[in-house]
């Protein structure tokens, strides 16, 4: 009963509702069972849990990888900036289940007491500019050895093709990532790195505050690259360094007539909505609190959340194409609460029918526009108060013998 396209329907169903539990999961199949004309299932959730646990993990990660980055090449060329297609990249963590299976894998920060604290994973995703979508994540544990945001990020450089171009906070401007880049044809757009300081009087100029200088490689390599690895890097990097209001970028786009420093200074300042991407998988989808109880299930959990946030984005991009709208100017939450009723009540359609009802639901998901609130700014607070519930000082097992 439980295939593993049913019971992939039914976990996508699961990160995208707002109950969120495996018993929500279950009534969902019992609901299309029942209007297919089929026999009912189970309400108990053992048999749904088994079958999760079924799903091979490594094909669920290159699904959700797949469709972002399939979606990301569709862009339209009018969504492009000077014919690069921008990729935006950022971290972000993720809570789970404080298991002793979770904690072993991704084990809680060391300022938590043992106890008291959840079990962290770290995570870095390639997001598109144009289309939203995350075409590509690293997963690893919060703190320890290769576990930082620069070491996640050179597995997923693979992922990145000619005519994409990187935009990240000065946290990746290294001379690592940026070589790296540069021989893979990827141009790089960074705010300087905190411990490097641009000195204009030298290299070439180009302008007010905007020259060419080569950086020598470091002799100190990345502690997430092997010597060997290191040794195969350039001894020197050609960069631009520019400044526009007090703020000093990197790029290896050489050409200051074809990219002036205003233009490259104005596209940055889009690489904060990588910021509402995270919130609206962590907050919207529910993913910043994971349920599963063991490591596996965890990435399995993670990658169905970025499978169906991309499934969602591909909606965004199909309804901005038939209405001439632009993707990132569609409401992410709008789309998800329509995919979440429409498409139930409409699977029982066929031919002319299901076409004219699939347009009208990409005509919905087209006419949701966001930034237009009507009411201003409000304050950071809730007027709620919270329960008056005290904070746990001991571990769970132990208040309770407390009792």
């Amino acid at each position: 009963m439980f295939t593993p396209l049913v019971t992939l329907k039914a976990f996508i169903g699961q990160v995208l509702g707002a109950d969120g539990s495996c018993k929500q999961a279950v009534a969902g199949v019992l609901a299309d069972r029942l209007s297919d004309g089929e026999p009912a299932n189970t309400v108990n959730t053992g048999p749904y849990c088994k079958a999760r646990q079924r799903l091979p993990l490594e094909q669920l990660e290159g699904a959700a990888r797949t469709v972002g980055h399939g979606i990301h090449q569709e862009a339209a060329d009018e969504w492009l900036w000077k014919g690069h297609n921008v990729v935006i990249t950022d971290g972000a963590t993720v809570t789970m289940p404080d298991t002793p299976e979770n904690q072993a894998v991704f084990p809680q920060p060391e300022s938590q007491k043992p106890g008291l604290g959840f079990p962290m994973a770290r995570m870095v995703a390639l997001i598109s500019l144009a289309v939203g979508t995350v075409m590509a994540y690293a997963l690893g544990p919060y703190q320890g050895k290769d576990t930082g945001e620069t070491s996640l990020l050179s597995q997923l450089l693979g992922y990145l093709s000619v005519g994409d171009l990187l935009m990240a906070d000065r946290y990746y401007c290294t001379f690592a990532i940026i070589a790296l880049l540069q021989a893979r044809g990827i141009p790089v757009l960074f705010p300087m790195h905190a411990r490097k300081k641009a000195d204009f009087s030298l290299g070439v100029r180009l302008g007010a505050k905007d020259h060419l200088v080569r950086w020598q490689k470091p002799k100190r390599k990345p502690v997430w690259m092997s010597a060997e690895e290191y040794a195969t890097l350039p001894n020197t990097l050609t960069v631009r360094e520019l400044s526009v209001g007090g703020m000093v970028y990197v790029s290896t786009l050489l050409d200051h007539k074809a990219y002036r420093k205003q233009e490259l200074a104005e596209l940055y300042q889009d690489r904060w909505i990588i910021e509402l991407d995270i919130r609206s998988i962590k907050t919207h989808m529910g993913m910043d609190m994971l349920r599963c109880k063991s490591p596996d299930m965890v990435k399995k959990e993670i990658a169905v959340h970025i499978l169906a946030y991309n499934i969602i984005r591909g909606n965004l991009m199909q309804a901005a194409r038939l209405f001439k709208k632009i993707p990132r100017q569609l409401s992410f939450k709008s789309a998800v609460q329509l995919m979440l009723e429409v498409p139930a009540k409409i699977a029982a359609l066929a031919g002319a029918g299901l076409m004219k009802a699939l347009l009208s639901l990409l005509k919905a998901i087209a006419s949701t526009p966001i930034g237009m609130q009507k009411r201003g700014s409000q304050p950071r607070a809730i007027k709620r108060r919270p329960k008056p519930y005290p904070l746990l000082t001991t571990p769970r097992k132990e208040a309770v013998l407390a009792l």
